[in-house]
């Protein structure tokens, strides 16, 4: 039995990565049974005969739409688990959700384990008065007096540093602790999390990737005028504005050059306004949401993939990127080294640098060996992440946590 409180039809990491390992699964007898929040238009409730989905009303997040608060009626929970029996939950999410599926689990006796998928410490903003009141919409109103934005930028760098991030954090180990064991999508975030004193168990399962879906070949060298890609949520923590701020620098020494930003999210408008205050618009393209199926020609049909997001737990959009065999610029946070291998495939640059990212940027694209070494390295790194490999990792894991409460 699946807890999330992100899936289908609402694109990002979690929902993907929940939905390719339930179906490689139940292509292999597994049964599923998959509570998550209610989109309206786009819901399903199955995706074939071993996955089922039962689907529950929510209330959006003022700041952030795309986050769905579930509130789920217990007796219709402990209805469906005492229906399904499940050997084992998983949960996917620390939302309100995800922490009913622990509570389940401990009510029924029932074995449970959680994937580490977001660093929610990092969202706290989101939570603050900043965004819940949308006073961030208000001063893009008077984005051209500097006092103002200014304040604005000093008012976000507070919140992130806050006791609500710190508080976050703590409640979000809470919920994974009650579970026998916690899954990281990376070395790197599980580190993190022993460093924060978590004491469970913890597993390194890569979310993985469809080779056959995302896959490209070595390219000798970019195009001219050389085409650079941002794909992911366009929200506020994944700090897409630094990204524009370093194409900008990059337009002084490469005549044409264009930068597609791929996605939605609560953080677009203020994006389209920075780059029209950059005066970078006509050369920036934003494409909007994008189907999942048509983001392999998106890779492909760009020279360089760039983020400047400082929350990945495994960022798969940067292992679509390689697997279509691009080089990456990205910052040394969590686990974009993991994919992003400094010098051999791309570079690794301070959080929030501008400066160094351009560099980089301008590096990889004036050295035509450099750019070929790093495309060949980029579809070698990838191949370490092949789902079928990860799907079967997950399920020796299950049997593992079954078996042993079984024996207890």
């Amino acid at each position: 039995m699946i807890f999330t409180d992100a899936y289908l039809p609402k694109i990002d990491g979690i929902a993907i990565s929940t939905d390719k390992f339930c179906r490689l699964l139940a292509e292999k007898g597994h049964k599923f049974l998959i509570c998550a929040p209610s989109y309206g238009e786009g819901d399903f409730d199955s995706t074939g005969k071993n996955i089922r989905i039962e689907r529950f009303k929510n209330f959006s997040l003022p700041s952030y739409p795309d986050v769905k608060v579930v509130l789920p009626p217990r007796r219709r929970l402990q209805k469906l688990v005492r229906e399904f029996k499940p050997d084992l939950i998983h949960v996917e999410t620390p939302g309100i959700l995800g922490q009913f599926g622990m509570a389940v689990a401990k009510a029924e006796k029932i074995p449970a384990v959680g994937t580490y998928h977001t660093m929610m410490n990092e969202l706290g903003t989101y939570l603050s008065p900043y965004r819940l009141l949308k006073i961030d919409k208000l001063i893009h109103r008077f984005r051209k007096n500097k006092s103002i934005r200014k304040a604005a930028k000093s008012a976000v760098r507070k919140k992130e540093k806050s006791l609500s991030n710190r508080l976050i954090f703590k409640l979000t180990n809470r919920v994974y602790e009650q579970g026998l064991v916690i899954i990281s999508p990376t070395e790197l975030v599980k580190k993190e999390l022993e460093l924060f004193g978590v004491k469970k168990p913890i597993e390194v399962i890569s979310n993985g990737m469809d080779l056959s879906v995302f896959s490209g070949e070595p390219r000798n060298r970019p195009t001219s005028p050389p085409r650079l890609l941002h794909v992911g949520r366009l929200a506020f923590e994944k700090n897409c504005e630094i990204v524009l701020r370093a194409f900008a620098d990059l337009k002084k020494d490469f005549n044409g050059i264009k930068l597609t930003i791929a996605g939605d999210g609560p953080a677009l408008d203020k994006l389209k306004w920075e780059a029209h205050d950059l005066g970078i618009e006509s050369d920036v393209t934003f494409t909007g949401f994008i189907a999942h199926e048509k983001l392999p020609e998106i890779y492909r049909s760009h020279d360089l993939f760039v983020t400047a997001s400082t929350m990945e737990t495994q960022g798969l959009v940067v292992l679509e990127a390689i697997a279509t065999g691009l080089p990456v610029v990205g910052v040394d946070a969590y686990a974009l080294p993991e994919l992003i291998h400094d010098g051999k495939n791309g570079y690794i640059c301070m959080p929030f640098d501008i400066a160094a990212i351009s560099s980089a940027i301008r590096k990889i694209l004036s050295d035509q060996q450099l750019y070929a070494q790093m495309s060949r390295e980029s579809l070698k790194i990838a191949t370490r992440h092949e789902v079928h490999r990860c799907a079967e990792q997950l399920e020796a894991l299950y049997k593992k946590v079954v078996k042993k409460t079984k024996n207890n």
